[in-house]
């Protein structure tokens, strides 16, 4: 018997082995060292949605500075698990300049922004500041040291009409001052940068911060029934869901490059009344849920209607998709 091409059948799977493990190891290492150079600013970083990015990056052993327009020990609830928070106001042109390119940052994740869409009406100048001076001048500061920006966007840059989801280059026409500042925030990224991704979301909430599920359940610790909205039509969105995409979009080398615009929330589409039911029928309250049109519930700042977002972008540039929003309430409870 001839055992010759038997032990070379040994020998080239040995070999194979071999080149296969140190082809991987190799692959690992480019990863790792990757990774271990990168670096991301996250602005807005003890907000509701930045606390998430931070906490993300951490998991993934990505090196990041964080900023926020006040210090976290002043911030209820709040703690230093992000590390340390540097004092930064978005406002402030040259103190931006100074900060960012001192820093050098291969990406910045910019959740910084004036969020309280009611009161906007009422200070209309400082939400433009913020919004959109102050997102100029990261999207300037960005293109200084050629760094890429995520920028945060909303679903009130869109007048709500119709019924159908809204496309990425739908036309945008907001209603509000909170929307329209959001989207002069977009125009300034467009303006300077060529490196972004817009990123719109919408009915936003985690565990940092207030929002729409905590104040239904402590509306609901003593109401019986409450009236909410039902002919406002969007999708929740869950941060630490909404921080893995982001993250994805940042630091993983296969998406290096997919800018753009996309909108991303978690799947499915509810009223705010059935986003309320899901909160009392998981959380185990009684409390009743009575839909009422929005004429019936005025507010100072107009909102959409129609906040349906398509995820299209995300599907064609190969990003997975967000969780169902009912399967990220339960993780959220």
């Amino acid at each position: 018997m001839n055992i010759h091409p038997i032990l070379n059948t040994v020998k080239n799977y040995f070999l194979f082995l071999a080149f296969y493990k140190a082809n991987i190891y190799n692959d690992l290492t480019v990863k790792n060292d990757l990774e271990s150079s990168m670096s991301i600013l996250v602005t807005g970083a003890i907000g509701q949605l930045g606390t998430d990015v931070v906490a993300e990056l951490k998991k993934r052993n990505i090196k990041y500075f964080c900023t926020d327009i006040v210090d976290v020990d002043t911030v209820e609830g709040s703690d230093r698990s992000a590390g340390n928070i540097d004092i930064l106001d978005i406002t402030d042109r040259a103190a931006v300049l100074e900060y960012i390119t001192s820093k050098k940052p291969q990406k910045v994740i910019h959740c910084a922004a004036y969020t309280a869409v009611d009161k906007a009406e009422d200070e209309p100048e400082l939400c433009f500041k913020v919004n959109a001076d102050g997102t100029e001048n990261i999207a300037k500061a960005c293109k200084e040291i050629d760094a890429e920006m995520i920028y945060i966007s909303t679903d009130y840059v869109f007048d709500g009409k119709g019924e159908k989801p809204h496309e990425t280059d739908a036309v945008k026409s907001p209603i509000s001052v909170y929307g329209k500042s959001k989207l002069a925030g977009e125009e300034a990224v467009l303006n300077h940068l060529e490196k972004y991704y817009i990123v719109r979301i919408s009915w936003v909430f985690g565990q940092a911060g207030n929002n729409f599920v905590k104040t239904m359940l402590n509306l609901a610790k003593t109401r019986d029934e409450l009236n909410v909205v039902s002919d406002q039509i969007g999708s929740p969105t869950y941060t630490p869901d909404l921080a893995v995409l982001l993250n994805d979009m940042a630091v993983v080398p296969e998406n290096d490059n997919k800018y753009g615009i996309y909108h991303a929330t978690n799947e499915g589409y509810c009223s705010w009344a059935g986003f309320a039911s899901e909160i009392m029928k998981q959380s185990g309250s009684d409390c009743k849920i009575n839909p009422i049109p929005t004429e019936q519930y005025p507010t100072k700042a107009t909102r959409p209607k129609n906040s349906r977002l398509s995820k299209a972008s995300l599907d064609n540039a190969g990003f997975a998709r967000l969780p169902t929003w009912q399967d990220a309430l339960k993780r959220f409870l």
